[in-house]
Formats: C-alpha cells, structure tokens, sequence
C-alpha cells in the first residue's frame, strides 16, 4: 500500500492558509478548526495542523464549550499535541470564556470641549515638556481611543500630519479633536500652534475626517480652538 503524504499547510493555495486567510479576510472567515490550527502552529506527521485541529473538534462535535472541558491529559492524547499545544489551546479557551462574561466599558462621549480636555488632561498635566496627543472619534462623538503621536521640548513639538491621519484612518475614526500641552502652564496658542492647526484641518476635510477642535492644556485651565471659533 502506498504510504500516505500529509499536505503541508505551507503547501496550500495563500487562500486556504489559515494565517494568510485570517490577515486578508479577517478572523470571521476563518473556521474553528482553522483558528486553532493557528494557535498550535503545526500537526504530526499525517495531519496537517487543520486536520488535527478538525479531528480534535470532531471528538465534541464542534462544540467550543466542550472542547473547553476537555482537560491537558485530554488534549494529549491527540497524536501532534503536546503539553506546550495543549496549554495554548487551553489558555485561549479561557481567555474566550473571560471576554464573553466581562462587561464592554462605555466609551467616553465628547459633549463639549470640557469634556475633551478632561481626557487630555489626564495624559499631558504633569509633564514638563511639549506632547502632542489625539482623540479619534466615532460617529456618534465617542472616545475610539487617545494616541500620543510625538512630545518635543519645553517649547514645541513637531508634528507629522501624516501620522495623525494614517493612525485615525487606521482606527477607523471619523473625526478627531487634537491635544497638546503648554508646560508653562499658560494656554494662549502660538502662531506655530495655529498654523499647525489649519493645516490638520484642511487635511482632514480633504479626508472627509473633520477635526473637531484643538485643546491645549495648561495648568488647570484649556484653551478650545472651537469654542474661540477659530477652527
């Protein structure tokens, strides 16, 4: 009888290929025998790591909570899973189970610009030079997430508006509200800070990614470009 050759997974079309799957088309398409395969990485011998990962799930019926009871000794006994594979199976198992049961924290929603320098606040009031920071938005004014993108010296800071962009358009922000401090403590905005913020501006609108305002933080007080009318 001839003897039977396991197909590398490295073999396969880039389409079939779990990781190359999961990176053009996101972890949705891929099946659970696919994204566990991922996480182990290889199989045995006759078994390509998605034909193990199958023949596991086949053992409790598809069933991911079944899988989940399923203990190290358990897993062991599979041909191709050793202690190290069965602890990562083990370890993203739990790890699925603890973000089914936590609680999805509420984004901060930007009312006003008050609302806006509280968040900046709290990244930039302490520090004794310049950094720039940005709150990406989404399009119903809640917080995405606040990303420092450079600091600088007690005067300034440069910054790349390519980088602001590409990180909100990366986020999949809609608008964004720019952030920076003064460590003087005092908030009236230079002539670099202006013509910084009419050049993010028209950027933004040639992106159809509006920014909001900009807040510059100083020593228990802000300054709003939006609430001057001058953005």
């Amino acid at each position: 009888m001839d003897k039977i050759q396991k197909t590398s997974i490295k073999d396969w079309a880039e389409d079939d290929q779990p990781r190359e799957k999961l990176m053009n088309k996101g972890p949705a398409a891929l099946s659970n025998a696919e994204l566990i395969a991922i996480l182990i990485g290889s199989g045995n011998a006759q078994e390509s790591a998605v034909a193990l990962c199958k023949r596991i799930l086949n053992e409790v019926n598809d069933n991911l909570a079944e899988l989940a009871r399923l203990t190290l000794t358990d897993l062991q006994r599979f041909k191709g899973i050793g202690e190290a594979k069965a602890i990562t199976i083990a370890a993203a198992l739990e790890l699925g189970r603890r973000r089914s049961t936590s609680v999805m924290s509420e984004k901060p929603l930007i009312k006003d610009s008050k609302t806006a320098y509280l968040l900046f606040q709290k990244e930039l009031s302490d520090l004794n030079y310049e950094t720039f920071c940005v709150l990406l938005l989404n399009r119903a004014n809640k917080v995405v997430r606040i990303v420092k993108i450079s600091d600088g010296g007690i005067s300034g800071t440069i910054v790349d508006q390519r980088k602001v962009f590409k990180i909100a358009l990366d986020n999949n922000a809609t608008s964004i509200i720019l952030g920076h401090n003064h460590p003087s403590g005092q908030v009236t905005p230079s002539q670099s800070d202006i013509d910084l913020t009419k050049r993010l501006k028209a950027a933004g609108l040639t992106l159809d990614l509006p920014v909001l305002d900009h807040i510059i933080v100083g020593d228990g007080i802000y300054y709003s470009f939006a609430d001057e009318g001058i953005i």
